[in-house]
């Protein structure tokens, strides 16, 4: 009956399919929104993470510039208005953030539903009005073309300055049938989560540039520059304490080890001493009686037409015998589930002990892993024994806590998702494998994905099997404009070679298309 007139009952059903379907939409897109809304945290996360990186980077670079401002005072003044430029823009855009959130109310604890952040019309009332930019709108624009401006004649090096004129560009964007301005394209009809995301992504783009421009003078200007008047002299003692009768043994260095180092006149305790090997002062003396025991001394070395003197300054401690075990985790002082943890175990001057605990299995001299994956509890303690040369029995105990292994986020091809929306090609995201990794963990762990969801945004999601796109993704994927976010979520990943390990839920994927 195509092209002829509609009956009152054929009308009702084309209405109701109409309705059906806006329900379906309506559901597939609040994991979108909570998807944004978990992305919009781990910025946040991550944005003060390098802030404060940022403010120890900052400290050192005035530090240089105190002791040679000859040569550092002109980088931290450059350095300092850059750090200032961006934390108006991004005091501005969190003043943008607060004033959009305002119209939506927190439950109870302070937090926010994202499902019910999906209206589109606050922000547009605030920079869209009968199809012009508002004050407010253009007001976001000059604030960021004054920081790129203003920033970019800051710095010297080309690639930071090029990320910069990337980042912070405003310039129209290409679009299906024409240019689209920049304030449109990026904000305009999208939920109000969406909108605080991208906010949320440049101001961890501000704190970034800063981390990138700071990191280049410090390399710059630090290690190159930095005068040996400033090193400090180091006493590092083969052990930490000695047995009386015995000799002390250790070496003094500099804060910057240099095998090449040498010195022209040292003194310790008195002492002239004229072993150094690779660039280290050797000292063997009489460790001395029970008790602390002090070492005094200095280095001299020329420098120029001058000569620089470093003075020497430790202590030590003579103990009777070892009546204690020494143990160590070599990574960290907490246990992992899910990891083999590996451990060292000795006491001093007891050439093998025996060690138990649950999960602790010994593989070397003193050498030992722990695997904790079905220990119920949240400690574990690790009993040791052994025997002095004289025959007589000493023991000792550690409690160590046990933890979880932290929340994986996905991978696609090289990218994972810990900096915030992904933009890609479309052919690159059809063919790029799906992973999962454990940012900033100490453990090399490789997992492995058997399947996740993929949803190109206003679509439903797509189950898919294995690591890569399958056809009906693809297909998905095909509809997509460019510009378009997709999502991959519900990333089911485990530990390869340990399965039976739970780990916690993968954080998703955001992937903004750029074709």
């Amino acid at each position: 009956m195509a092209g002829g007139k509609q009956t009152p009952r054929q009308k009702m059903i084309n209405l109701m399919y109409l309705v059906f379907i806006a329900m379906l939409a309506l559901n597939m897109g609040k994991e979108v929104l909570n998807a944004f809304g978990m992305m919009n945290e781990r910025l946040g996360e991550n944005t003060e993470r390098t802030t404060e990186r940022n403010e120890a980077l900052m400290a050192g670079l005035a530090a240089k510039a105190s002791e040679q401002p000859e040569k550092f005072a002109k980088p931290k003044e450059n350095a300092q208005k850059i750090q200032e430029l961006g934390d108006d823009l991004v005091s501005y855009i969190e003043k943008v953030k607060t004033d959009l959130k305002s119209n939506v109310t927190p439950d109870e604890n302070g937090e926010y539903d994202y499902t019910t952040m999906d209206k589109a019309d606050y922000l547009d009332q605030m920079f869209f009005r009968s199809g012009k930019i508002t004050e407010e709108g253009q007001t976001l624009i000059n604030k960021i073309d004054a920081y790129r401006k203003n920033v970019v004649g800051l710095i010297e090096d080309p690639t930071i300055r090029a990320e910069v004129e990337e980042k912070f560009s405003t310039e129209e964007i290409d679009v299906e049938g024409g240019k689209q301005p920049w304030l449109n394209y990026e904000f305009e009809g999208f939920p109000l989560i969406a909108s605080l995301t991208k906010f949320s992504q440049m101001q961890a783009d501000v704190r970034t540039t800063e981390s990138e421009v700071l990191s280049a003078l410090m390399q710059d200007q630090l290690i190159s520059d930095a005068s040996m008047k400033n090193y400090k002299a180091i006493v590092v003692a083969d052990k930490s304490a000695f047995f009386s009768g015995e000799n002390f043994s250790g070496k003094v260095v500099l804060a910057r080890y240099d095998d090449t180092q040498t010195f022209d006149d040292v003194k310790v305790n008195g002492n002239k001493i004229t072993t150094v090997e690779n660039g280290q002062i050797v000292l063997d003396f009489p460790a001395g009686n029970i008790g602390e025991q002090k070492i005094a001394g200095e280095i001299n070395f020329a420098e120029g037409d001058s000569t620089v003197t470093i003075p020497i300054e430790g202590s030590y401690a003579v103990i009777p015998k070892p009546n204690s075990a020494v143990i160590s985790a070599d990574k960290m002082n907490v246990v992992y589930r899910g990891v083999k943890n590996p451990m060292t175990i000795s006491i001093p001057g007891v050439p093998t002990v025996n060690a138990s605990a649950p999960g602790l299995t010994k593989t070397g001299s003193s050498s030992y892993v722990m695997d904790v994956t079905n220990v119920q509890a949240r400690e574990v303690s690790i009993k040791v024994s052994g025997n002095l040369p004289s025959g007589e029995s000493v023991s000792d105990s550690k409690k160590f806590r046990i933890k979880e292994i932290p929340r994986p986020v996905g991978v696609i091809g090289v990218k994972d998702g810990s900096d915030g929306i992904i933009r890609m090609p479309r052919n690159q995201v059809e063919i790029s494998p799906i992973g999962a990794t454990l940012p900033d963990f100490d453990f090399d762990l490789n997992l492995t994905v058997s399947g996740f969801k993929f949803q190109v945004t206003g679509k439903p999601a797509v189950q898919v099997n294995g690591n890569r796109l399958t056809g009906s993704a693809k297909a998905a994927l095909a509809g997509a404009k460019r510009g378009a976010t997709v999502q991959i979520f519900d990333i089911q990943a485990k530990i390869a070679g340990n399965s039976s390990y739970k780990l916690p839920k993968v954080a998703p994927l955001v992937i903004e298309l750029t074709n």
